[in-house]
């Protein structure tokens, strides 16, 4: 099967904000697969383009040069097949959460009575239940970030893009949010689809990084980031963050 998400030898180039006149090359011929059902994490020092590889994949970037493939298929434009969640804040201040969870949905033409049920089968499932009237204002940090989930997952994309998803939040709270990202993803997808989902998630965090991962990809500090290792983790599922994360190997 081809992979989920394809990047081969991609150079992305930008002119200089602080010298206009001049042009960098943030990430250099990476190649970066990942297959279906699989869990890759992306690891790298601050400012080292891993995002910029991510937002390439999304089809929100043009690379400079290289290809990217979504199940064989070249990517033209916006990567359909995929969810995106961001690192920043991302939610609508003036709608509930319900309505942010069931944006996608709304904007695909999803009918009302549907989205609305689906958007709170969503919310019962990342644990906010009662909380579909709620602003985000009214909401933790990492309630928000429940809310964010499952705007993502709501649309059940066959590869989740994350970027950084959990780094603003406190230890506790986020070995939660690991836990519950590692069930959803694990659980049967929506449309049956004989494949999992594929994951590509961006962090700086190596314990994170192991503890979610099937592989996990290291890239080099930039400019000109590039894959420079690759390990497979041969831990067992289904896993527990905080277990893994007090195990020393």
């Amino acid at each position: 099967m081809a992979p989920a998400l394809d990047l081969q030898a991609i150079t992305c180039v930008f002119t200089s904000r602080e010298a206009p006149g001049q042009r960098y090359t943030a990430v250099q011929e990476a190649t970066l697969s990942v297959a279906p059902g699989e869990f890759v994490s992306v690891v790298g020092p601050t400012g080292c383009g891993k995002s910029t590889l991510l937002n390439v994949g999304a089809g929100l970037l043009a690379p400079s040069s290289g290809q990217v493939s979504v199940f064989g298929e070249p990517l033209t434009g916006l990567n359909r097949r995929a969810g995106y969640m961001f690192q920043t804040e991302s939610l609508m201040p003036w709608k509930t959460a319900l309505d942010n969870v069931i944006a996608g949905l709304v904007f695909r033409g999803t009918p009302a009575a549907e989205a609305d049920r689906l958007g709170r089968a969503w919310m019962a499932r990342v644990g906010l239940a009662g909380f579909e009237d709620r602003y985000p204002h009214q909401l933790s940090g990492g309630m928000r970030k429940r809310v964010a989930m499952a705007q993502t997952l709501i649309l059940d994309p066959d590869i989740i893009l994350m970027d950084e998803p959990f780094s603003a939040l406190d230890i506790q709270t986020r070995q939660l949010m690991e836990n519950e990202l590692l069930e959803l993803w694990a659980a049967p997808s929506a449309s049956g689809a004989s494949h999992g989902r594929a994951v590509l998630f961006i962090t700086h965090d190596l314990d994170e990084a192991i503890a979610l991962s099937d592989r996990v990809v290291v890239l080099s500090a930039g400019p000109a980031t590039r894959p420079i290792g690759e390990f497979v983790i041969d831990l067992p599922r289904p896993r527990n963050v905080a277990e893994i994360r007090d195990q020393a190997r």
